[in-house]
């Protein structure tokens, strides 16, 4: 898919598109186990990926052999939590997310079945799951290709370097832009990612 995205891109955006030729992006593809990739994402929040794996790794010693779940998550303490190096408000967002599993409130295995605003309505039901962190799951979870995450700042600092601008995007500039690489945005979105990245080590 990512080769029609590129076609894509050279249609309606000549910048992105040759960025987007500088990077091989892998295609999207389901994740295998749902409700790990979003306590990953909980407890990566404003965190790098890297911080997020030691923490999530950490995390996962708890369980017995590291397999995560809704009941145990329950059983833990907040100090336990907090000892792996969650924020109280993460171990708060992580029972929630339990709670919401065990009660049948959410149901991780119809969520493949909604629209994307539906799947954003149902995970944002959650103390502590925000739109970033629906929108995270959208792209890299349900592999969703038409996502793209204003608030993200990565995303808004691969913009900057994209098009060589010196001050933050306003909404209804990056909205005026995005809405060209429809509908593949998250792999326009993996691009800027990329992009940032390079960025940052040339600083």
């Amino acid at each position: 898919m990512y080769h029609k995205a590129k076609k894509h891109f050279k249609k309606v955006d000549k910048i992105l598109h040759k960025a987007s030729m500088e990077f091989e992006i892998e295609n999207l593809a389901p994740s295998k186990d749902l409700f790990e990739d979003i306590v990953w994402t909980i407890i990566g929040q404003q965190l790098s990926g890297r911080a997020a794996d030691t923490i999530f790794e950490r995390f996962r010693k708890l369980f017995p052999k590291g397999k995560v779940s809704a009941k145990k998550i329950i059983a833990l303490s907040d100090e336990t939590m907090r000892g792996r190096g969650l924020s109280g408000a993460k171990a708060r967002a992580l029972k929630s997310l339990s709670e919401h599993i065990i009660s049948g409130q959410l149901k991780l295995k119809e969520l493949e079945k909604l629209s994307d605003a539906d799947v954003t309505t149902a995970l944002t039901a959650v103390k502590g799951i925000g739109p970033w962190t629906a929108q995270m799951i959208l792209m890299f979870s349900l592999a969703r290709p038409d996502i793209f995450s204003k608030g993200d700042l990565g995303l808004r600092k691969g913009f900057m370097a994209l098009y060589k601008m010196k001050n933050p995007p306003s909404e209804k500039k990056m909205d005026s832009v995005t809405i060209l690489w429809s509908p593949y945005r998250t792999y326009a979105a993996k691009v800027l990612w990329r992009v940032a990245d390079r960025a940052k080590e040339k600083k």
